[in-house]
């Protein structure tokens, strides 16, 4: 199947700060902030909704059509696409320009303090759908205003179904922009968080939400997760993962699973167990694609996950 993943192809520089944020910010000053903090540890990591998403879908066996912009300095991470399979046949180079990236220090308490620089997301809207062949379903993912706007109409004329994720990106549009964005969409997919900044900016709940897409997904962390579906609620419990490291790109795991699920027609529970077991190897490993699993161990980790699913269903009808 081909999964057309509309969005941001990024860099993720994180910092690790020992110490504790509040420590060094004096409330009373706060009007004169200047301060800066010494991290000894830092990676660079690639990431990017596209980039996390593909990566996911390659774990599969899937074919994740990447679509997104990109600046002057993303030779490594094109190695990194080399590397793992994933066509560069809509990534799109814009000259003078970086590559999206975000500087994120996180300091002993897991306070985060992020710097984003959009760069050559921002020309997202230079690649058009058009331009991609053969897809059989699509996920509008945080990108460029514009290309977004573009990439659902573009979906939309041409009959791709496709899974609209406002993510990080709900901020830019308004309620009226919103409801254009999910009349258009088969899917909807948001955080707890997103749901109720959603529900606030339209006016509606999320079951009238529901009514007018397939279904709703709605991410709850470690509660798992929700979709709204052929009339009903369909509980998505959590995967259990071997640890907890770090959740940066879980729900980009957890969308790869809705995907390649929803491209074969599966039911809502089997594709809501295959995300999140998705979401569960990924919170395994810093990054958002640094972790590894074959589509066997795949398969293992989701039917081990069935049947404590149907045990613990038949501990409650006894």
């Amino acid at each position: 199947m081909r999964t057309l993943i509309c969005g941001s192809l990024a860099y993720d520089t994180i910092m690790v700060f020992p110490g504790q944020f509040k420590q060094h910010i004096l409330p009373e000053q706060i009007h004169i902030l200047n301060v800066a903090f010494l991290v000894p540890e830092m990676r660079r990591e690639f990431g990017g909704t596209a980039g996390n998403i593909a990566y996911n879908l390659k774990l599969l066996e899937d074919d994740p059509v990447i679509m997104a912009t990109v600046g002057d300095d993303f030779g490594s991470y094109q190695q990194w696409l080399d590397q793992h399979g994933m066509s560069n046949t809509h990534v799109t180079s814009v000259p003078g320009s970086y590559t999206a990236q975000a500087f994120i220090t996180t300091d002993h308490d897991d306070n985060q303090i992020t710097a984003f620089h959009p760069g050559a997301m921002n020309h997202s809207h230079v690649n058009s759908v058009r331009d991609a062949k053969e897809i059989d379903i699509a996920i509008i993912a945080p990108d460029g205003r514009d290309g977004m706007f573009l990439h659902a109409r573009e979906c939309f004329e041409a009959g791709i179904p496709f899974m609209f994720d406002p993510g990080q990106g709900l901020p830019m549009f308004n309620g009226e922009e919103l409801l254009q964005f999910i009349d258009m969409a088969d899917y909807l997919a948001v955080n707890d968080y997103e749901a109720q900044l959603l529900q606030e900016k339209t006016g509606l709940t999320l079951e009238q939400l529901a009514g007018k897409v397939n279904a709703l997904i709605v991410t709850l962390g470690a509660q798992g997760s929700h979709i709204y579906a052929d009339g009903q609620r369909y509980v998505i419990p959590c995967v259990e993962a071997t640890s907890v490291v770090d959740p940066t790109g879980c729900g980009d795991a957890y969308r790869a699973g809705l995907l390649y699920g929803i491209s074969r027609h599966w039911d809502w529970p089997s594709i809501g167990r295959l995300a999140a077991t998705l979401g569960a190897i990924k919170i395994s490993s810093n990054g958002a694609q640094n972790h590894k699993a074959s589509r066997t161990e795949i398969e293992d980790i989701y039917t081990r996950a069935l049947m404590k699913e149907v045990v613990a269903t038949e501990k409650t009808q006894a």
